[in-house]
């Protein structure tokens, strides 16, 4: 049980670290065998509408592959991903009983050993590249907000997917053509690889690894919620119309889907750059959350 102490006239609330512990390794789980309802609404929506028989077809397998994984409490893929970690932590939370990232590992660790997970990390990256075995350690992004609760998001992304990802360094005259050459560029050069149909995270502004930031935590956003901004919205409706014309389509056969959603993100950039940064996410858009 989590209780609020004073500290120097503040009060500040406890969190166990076994709870966090917990509230990862269950996240895990449900983030590899439950496809998010926006998700599945979206590939309904893509059957729908999409003229491709073949293209029509395969999308009718990813929706049952989805049921079964669900009903039956298996992986949505055989990759389940680099698990990748959102906290965001509360400046007026603190926690007790451990140090939070190795809560946050020990959950990861579980998750994938309880739930039979696929183990896909490797260490060191380069020469003997041998697997961790627990699919530790996960890439782990914090922010400090306020208030007193700590938000935790749990997103495993596939290597095909990930494998696919841009980073373009454009200089400020190639202005809204540059940025929509540069996603299109991107999505056809990827192909089937990624599993389409994709969503496509484009982060822009910031520094170089600021923008590939923004760009994963733009897949985070519930399937085709535009932007709060009007002007970003259009860009978004711009470069998801421009994917969608490459004709590559559900797994590759072809037809008019080949993007559920083309979500952005922005950050104040210098004025001598403009950073684009692509990440495209495969159509098992796989992440959970919790707040404690």
């Amino acid at each position: 049980m989590d209780l609020p102490v004073v500290i120097l006239g503040a009060t500040v609330r406890e969190i166990q670290a076994h709870q966090i512990t917990e509230a990862v390794s269950r996240l895990c789980q449900e983030a590899n065998f439950d496809l998010p309802p926006d998700v599945l609404d979206s590939l309904t929506h893509a059957q729908n509408i999409e003229v491709s028989l073949e293209a029509k077809d395969a999308l009718g397998q990813l929706l049952e592959n989805a049921r079964i994984a669900r009903e039956e409490r298996l992986p949505l893929c055989q990759d389940c991903g680099y698990t990748i970690i959102f906290l965001e932590m509360g400046q007026d939370c603190h926690v007790i009983g451990g140090d939070l990232y190795s809560a946050v590992q020990e959950g990861v660790r579980r998750g994938y050993d309880e739930g039979y997970l696929r183990k896909s990390i490797v260490n060191p990256p380069i020469f003997q590249r041998s697997n961790t075995g627990d699919n530790t350690p996960a890439a782990i992004h914090t922010e400090i907000v306020p208030g007193d609760r700590l938000r935790i998001v749990v997103m495993p992304k596939g290597g095909g997917s990930e494998n696919m990802s841009v980073l373009a360094m454009l200089t400020p005259a190639q202005g809204i053509k540059g940025v929509v050459e540069t996603v299109a560029a991107a999505v056809d050069r990827a192909g089937s690889n990624p599993c389409p149909p994709v969503i496509v995270g484009v982060g822009i502004g910031g520094t170089a690894d600021y923008a590939m930031y923004l760009a994963k935590k733009a897949l985070l956003r519930p399937v085709g919620q535009p932007n709060a901004d009007l002007q970003i919205a259009g860009l978004e409706k711009e470069v998801l119309e421009r994917v969608n014309g490459l004709g590559i389509g559900s797994q590759g056969y072809g037809g008019t889907v080949t993007a559920l959603a083309v979500h952005v993100e922005t950050y104040p950039a210098h004025m001598a750059s403009l950073p684009v940064a692509v990440s495209i996410q495969c159509h098992s858009a796989r992440h959970k959350e919790a707040e404690l």
